[in-house]
């Protein structure tokens, strides 16, 4: 293990880490962008189940990671071998990603279920007398009876395999915030979301998001790459990368800048460190939403749009402002009203946008996101920089 004033930035090992999840995040917008187009109308509303189900066992073995590199020293060769294991278990999923859910499907639960609940066996030996010890060990008994599902989601194909799937995610999350709870055994002061350190963890948030709208540029450019040259895809092209940089804009602003401040003087780090990463999923999971909706206006730029691409060019950049208010209670403790009311506006405007064409939703969208950062440089404009007042 290493010390905590050891623990800085990422190294370039887990750097390594974020090019594997780029090219996932970016498998599974495009496995859901694929089928939300479809003629059948079941399927165009199941696709947005995919989403979650394929993206959150990549979001967590990341996080999972990132946990391992906080605490211990990555310039041991056993750490070095781990994470990039662990890179390697994410590339093999992502290679399952278009064909997850009808066949390959051991070729994505396997890696998961290998590496959550052999990582921690591994890195126990070096753990004697510390209280993560036990936090992995209860974290193998949780990983190891949701496997039971993750398997039984493997052996079987279609609709069955997501629900089987989706529990199984959702299992392990909660199970994570909860520190993995297992009776008879005392939860010890360590959290599974690892905000103890005061630079490491903040910063690989930070580039999490970063993650996220690189995926959000790849699968824009890609999509625009095999597009015929028009004026409106011009324009899609336009609006959905103005979009990602006021997505950027929102998030940095100054929640996300000040992150490793606000969590070194939270009263609770625990706490603060799981409100800090479920934001940071939440809008990682808006992010990803809209990267689905620029891949739909960009190859669907005429006609009537389908209620669910609504749902995916308006849902993605609230769910990103919903996640952005969670940061803003974490590192400010109150609540931002300038993206409620934006939220609001955008559920709004779904109503008279179904019957204009979807790139004018995604207009629609970045100027909501447009107003929301002007309100922000106005709110700061004139003053200093505003210091974090987390709760206490």
């Amino acid at each position: 293990m290493r010390r905590r004033e050891d623990v800085q930035q990422a190294n370039f090992l887990e750097l390594f880490v974020d090019l594997v999840l780029v090219f996932a995040l970016a498998g599974v917008v495009s496995r859901v962008a694929r089928e939300i187009v479809s003629e059948d109308l079941v399927v165009r509303w199941w696709s947005m189940g995919f989403l979650p189900v394929l993206s959150l066992p990549l979001i967590w073995l990341w996080i999972t990671t990132a946990h391992i590199t906080s605490w211990f020293d990555p310039r041991r060769r056993k750490i070095q071998w781990v994470v990039l294991a662990s890179a390697f278990g994410l590339l093999v999923m992502s290679t399952s990603l278009p064909y997850a859910f009808v066949g390959r499907g051991w070729a994505f639960v396997l890696p998961y279920v290998i590496l959550q609940c052999g990582r921690p066996l591994i890195l126990m030996p070096a753990l004697r007398g510390h209280p993560l010890r036990q936090l992995y060990l209860r974290s193998v008994l949780w990983h190891s009876a949701t496997a039971v599902i993750w398997f039984a989601g493997a052996a079987v194909s279609g609709d069955a395999r997501v629900a089987l799937w989706g529990v199984a995610v959702a299992v392990d999350i909660v199970a994570g915030q909860l520190r993995w709870p297992v009776p008879g055994m005392a939860r010890q002061p360590v959290s599974a979301w690892a905000m103890d350190s005061r630079h490491h963890l903040p910063a690989r948030y930070q580039q999490f998001l970063m993650i996220a709208l690189g995926e959000t540029v790849l699968a824009v450019g890609l999509t625009v790459t095999y597009q015929p040259v028009t004026a409106v895809t011009g324009a899609g092209l336009v609006v959905a990368f103005l979009s990602t940089v006021l997505l950027w804009r929102i998030y940095f602003y100054r929640s996300g800048q000040i992150l490793g401040e606000a969590v070194a003087t939270a009263g609770d780090r625990y706490a603060a460190g799981r409100a800090t990463g479920t934001a940071h999923v939440v809008m990682v999971m808006g992010i990803l939403t809209a990267a689905v909706g620029f891949e739909i206006v960009l190859k669907h730029t005429a006609g009537k749009p389908e209620p669910v691409w609504l749902v995916a060019i308006l849902g993605g950049p609230a769910l990103f402002l919903y996640g952005r208010i969670r940061l803003e209670r974490v590192v400010f403790d109150r609540l931002s009203l300038r993206r409620v009311v934006a939220i609001a506006a955008l559920a709004v405007a779904a109503v008279p946008l179904y019957f204009a064409p979807p790139l004018a939703a995604t207009v629609v969208a970045a100027l909501v996101l447009l107003a929301v950062a002007l309100a922000d440089a106005r709110h700061a404009a004139g003053r200093p920089a505003e210091a974090p007042s987390p709760a206490h």
